[in-house]
């Protein structure tokens, strides 16, 4: 289990100290996506803050698939991590394109349910939309009648589009290009009317909401189907293979750890203006997808090569070249990331192949 690993933990351990907690104790919040990448994490830090500290912060985590539910967390129902906590972890087996039909009056509300994978985008795009779209609005029209004092809408680097040429990095202002008469849109697309929506019930129903624009983010809570480019190239350094590029590399993006990520959140939530949005990114983490790769590389003694990506891969690929974000708004605010790309690439990398190691000992066990 993750949980069992002391970088991990003390990764944990740092924000949950880190993290101002003061406006969740004793309140309830709703976390959608709840088994992703970034908010397993977040879940992780919450009850860390109820089993250490006692705070009482009742957690609804809403996911289409239970099992994932179970499979992320039953480790909570062991003594060491919390008995007496087990009442505030909940599961909310639903999807968010269907009307919420549970009465809660939630006090926070974290929406991150969404396709995130370019696998997704290229086989499942009308999925991709809908999720965003039908999912967002389901979760503020709930919030009309249940009026939560605060909801966070994961949104994204991608809502940027292309750098037209016309600046260095992407400010919360600026407005990138999208063609958006291809299928790969609909990502990108479908989460800028997400942000729209939500200005729309801000001024509609006066809802307080606070919208973060996330780099692309990584760390050891990345799933196995995972098809990002990092994620791939991660495996194949904890595999002790060699790392495969799928273009030159020349692409410079923008990195955060998920850690980081959390952190990040947390601090909008409690100290972002309300409507406003703000980039969560790291400019000591924009990077080259080759220099990337060689970070990766030589971790595990390997080499990078180059193959031509699959039909299904390339429709899924985001035609940035450029996308990096600035963070002069956030870091405004007071926040600032703890992890280089370096760094945080490597624990990850330690997290990981300590866990699978794990595994397999586990395997080999009940064989």
């Amino acid at each position: 289990m993750i949980i069992d690993n002391e970088d991990y933990l003390r990764d944990i351990e740092r924000e949950a100290e880190k993290i101002n907690f003061d406006s969740l104790k004793n309140k309830s919040i709703l976390i959608t996506g709840a088994s992703g990448l970034i908010c397993s994490f977040l879940v992780d830090v919450l009850m860390y803050r109820n089993t250490k500290y006692n705070d009482n912060i009742k957690i609804y985590m809403l996911c289409r698939n239970e099992n994932k539910l179970i499979d992320r967390f039953s480790y909570y129902d062991l003594e060491k991590y919390g008995p007496n906590n087990r009442g505030n972890l909940i599961y909310l087996t639903q999807n968010v394109c269907d009307k919420f039909d549970f009465d809660i009056d939630f006090d926070f509300i974290i929406h991150a349910a969404s396709n995130t994978h370019p696998k997704q985008y290229s086989t499942d795009p009308v999925g991709t939309i809908t999720t965003n779209i039908i999912g967002m609005n389901n979760i503020l029209e709930y919030c009309t009648k249940h009026r939560p004092q605060r909801v966070f809408m994961m949104s994204s680097v991608e809502i940027y589009g292309e750098n037209r040429g016309d600046t260095e990095l992407f400010d919360e202002k600026y407005l990138g290009y999208i063609d958006c008469n291809t299928s790969r849109a609909g990502y990108p697309e479908s989460k800028r009317l997400c942000e729209s929506l939500c200005q729309a019930y801000i001024l509609k129903y006066d809802m307080d909401i606070v919208i973060g624009r996330l780099s692309r983010v990584y760390g050891p809570t990345m799933a196995r189907d995972d098809s990002k480019a990092l994620a791939q190239f991660m495996r194949n350094a904890l595999n002790g293979e060699d790392i495969v590029l799928k273009s030159e590399g020349n692409q410079l993006f923008s990195y955060i750890h998920v850690s980081d990520a959390v952190d990040a959140i947390m601090y909008i939530l409690n100290n972002g203006m309300r409507g406003e949005a703000y980039n969560i990114s790291d400019e000591k983490s924009n990077i080259k997808l080759k220099d990337l790769a060689k970070i990766l590389a030589d971790y595990s003694n390997r080499e990078v090569v180059f193959e031509l990506p699959d039909e299904i891969e390339r429709r899924g690929y985001s035609t940035a070249t450029k996308a990096i974000m600035s963070s002069r708004k956030i870091n405004e605010l007071g926040w600032h990331p703890h992890y280089t790309i370096e760094d945080g690439l490597n624990t990850s990398l330690n997290i990981m192949k300590d866990i699978n190691s794990k595994k397999t000992v586990l395997k080999k066990t009940k064989e």
